[in-house]
């Protein structure tokens, strides 16, 4: 068995050291040559990466790539992992496809649907039009797709590893489908976020292939070994303003942010989860100012202080609803001056807003008596 894991990438970054897996550059039609293998040799759709995103590689290796058995897609700072977070190995790879028809990421639980979420982030006549394409050209796929996209489920991340006539099959069925719906979708005046409409919406359409097909899906941890770009600049800007104890500067600066980049907040781009609970921070201090007259951040400007502050009240808050720490929560509360405001935001990461209240009454009531 022969398993080969490309590794997409944009730029220059530290390869894992194991032979299993090998670099390609995407959108190499259009930037400089790192020295990987390219995606614009051979069949190639290199110069349709602002659209299509690191789709062009798998395209790439979909149309050249014929001695391995088994093939699979990553990224230069995402790869699948143990549950401790070690990267996979080649001998791990096989073992695991010995037993199961393809690996992918873990699905991501949301919190609405996709549809509503995809809504929400992007032109929903793009997803609408992907679903008319498949209902018309690829009908024994519709009902799966029209279950699914009213579902709180998704994969993301393009990464799969299977036999490489699977590969071949869904791809193309995928790009299948993207074939036709560039007649239906104009992204040409979509900012560069938005402009990966096909990037996007293929995540999901994994999922729905998989799903539909019936295949063994061995849902793998996918594990981080970098921050994006974005994401530690955003950190960054947000610490400079709670350094300044500019919360107003703050959250105009991340409501800006989240405008241009919604993604920004997904588990795979905050990896640590130091921007929601930036968000938490805002979001409290801005509360406290206004009943208090002053808040947190008069006390705590230091971002990685304010991130273990909040990231400690949200701990053993979770911890009170498993029904441990209640004097663990007591002797926090006294230390750090909680108010009611900043636990009743804890709460409500894990109670309905309507009990998150009641909640925080409780837990203060317990901790005072």
């Amino acid at each position: 068995m022969s398993v080969t894991i490309f590794t997409m990438t944009h730029k220059k970054f530290p390869t894992p050291g194991d032979p299993v897996y090998v670099p390609l550059q995407v959108g190499r039609a259009g930037a400089s040559d790192l020295g990987y293998i390219g995606d614009d040799t051979g069949v190639s759709i290199s110069e349709k990466n602002c659209y299509y995103g690191e789709l062009t590689g798998v395209y790439w290796v979909w149309k050249n790539i014929k001695t391995t058995d088994y093939v699979g897609i990553c990224h230069y700072r995402r790869y699948f992992c143990t549950e401790e977070g070690r990267i996979l190995t080649a001998g791990e790879y096989e073992n695991i496809l010995s037993e199961y028809d393809i690996i992918t990421s873990k699905r991501l639980k949301l919190n609405f649907s996709y549809y509503e979420g995809y809504a929400g982030d992007y032109n929903i006549h793009d997803l609408d039009a992907v679903g008319e394409i498949i209902r018309q050209f690829y009908p024994a796929y519709y009902g799966t797709f029209a279950k699914l996209v009213q579902g709180r489920g998704t994969y993301f991340g393009n990464m799969c590893v299977c036999k490489k006539e699977i590969y071949d099959a869904y791809c193309e069925w995928l790009f299948g489908i993207f074939e036709k719906a560039e007649g239906k979708i104009n992204a040409s005046s979509y900012d560069d976020y938005h402009k990966r409409v096909y990037g996007f919406i293929s995540e999901f359409l994994l999922y729905v292939w998989v799903q539909a097909r019936g295949l063994k899906a061995y849902e793998c941890k996918v594990g981080m070994t970098d921050e994006k770009r974005e994401t530690t600049e955003t950190k960054e800007k947000l610490a400079a303003y709670f350094a300044r104890k500019d919360i107003a500067g703050a959250k105009e600066y991340i409501l800006s942010c989240l405008e241009k980049r919604p993604d920004i907040l997904m588990e795979a781009s905050d990896i640590t989860g130091e921007l929601k609970l930036s968000m938490q921070v805002i979001a409290v201090c801005e509360l406290e100012k206004q009943a208090y007259g002053s808040s947190t951040i008069d006390r705590i400007q230091e971002f990685s202080a304010l991130m273990a502050h909040f990231g400690k009240l949200n701990d053993l808050v979770l911890s009170y609803k498993e029904g441990m720490a209640l004097r663990e929560i007591k002797l926090f509360l006294e230390k750090e001056n909680i108010t009611p405001i900043a636990l009743e935001a804890s709460a409500r990461l894990f109670y309905p807003n309507k009990e998150a209240r009641e909640i925080a009454e409780r837990i203060l009531g317990c901790a005072e008596g």
